[in-house]
């Protein structure tokens, strides 16, 4: 198993919650000792890429800001691109809002064409009644990413699909995704370093996000049974990963 660039998932795959997991951290170092220096792709929008490479130090993990990649950083580029007077709603957590304001949007509590949804920890009913009216108003609706539920360190939370979606039944919309399993973080990532598709591989824990990226990327994939979706659900899909491991020092030869 050769690779240039190792692409790993953060919740579920690096750590759960505030805890490491061993396993993938001593995978890491082993890459880290051949000359390889992973990349890590989040759907996770509450943090800058500062905090997450913070994160990953606390961790024992020295990461490079440049390959840290978020699915605020991609939703940010997407909704620069298709915003006509660069006014966003916005329902989300510091990760979000650096990122656009970045992309040289302006965050405004009157109505917008766009609104964006990230993950919340201070989530309200009144947020919740707000951006409803403002995507019942017009606004379309574009969330960093899709996943129903992330784990923490004991079982598994909310995650920003869940209040998405409730927002979409309220004003009967199909929302955009950016985030995994669309391929645009892998593509940018790509770009930016100069990595053709043979070289490069996703690792993940869910397969809805992380590993359907991969597949929908077209670079092969690791699914990792420390996080969402177990192994035995992974192996019952019509499109199946390139490798199933328990944890990531299986890989380690």
């Amino acid at each position: 198993m050769h690779y240039k660039a190792y692409c790993f998932d953060l919740d579920g795959t690096i750590y759960r919650g505030k805890a490491g997991i061993d396993s993938a951290i001593q995978f890491v170092h082993q890459l880290q000792a051949q000359g390889i220096e992973p990349f890590y792709l989040t759907n996770n929008s509450s943090k800058t890429r500062e905090t997450i490479q913070q994160m990953l130090h606390d961790m024992g993990i020295t990461a490079p800001l440049e390959h840290i990649y978020s699915s605020s950083l991609a939703t940010a580029k997407y909704v620069a691109k298709m915003s006509k007077d660069k006014r966003v709603n916005v329902v989300g957590e510091q990760g979000i809002r650096t990122a656009l304001l970045q992309e040289g949007l302006i965050i405004t509590e009157e109505q917008a064409d766009i609104l964006v949804m990230g993950i919340d920890r201070q989530m309200t009913y009144e947020k919740l009644a707000k951006a409803s009216v403002y995507v019942q108003n017009g606004a379309v609706l574009v969330g960093t990413n899709g996943d129903i539920k992330f784990p923490n360190e004991d079982s598994f939370v909310p995650g920003n699909g869940s209040f998405v979606h409730l927002i979409a039944n309220v004003a009967g919309v199909t929302p955009i995704f950016v985030g995994k399993p669309s391929p645009l973080m892998l593509q940018i990532m790509a770009d930016d370093h100069g990595f053709d598709k043979c070289q490069m591989v996703m690792v993940g824990d869910n397969y809805d996000t992380d590993i359907l990226c991969g597949i929908n990327f077209g670079c092969d994939t690791i699914h990792v049974n420390t996080g969402v979706t177990p192994t035995a659900i992974v192996k019952q899909q019509a499109q199946l990963p390139t490798y199933c491991v328990e944890n990531l020092l299986e890989l380690i030869k």
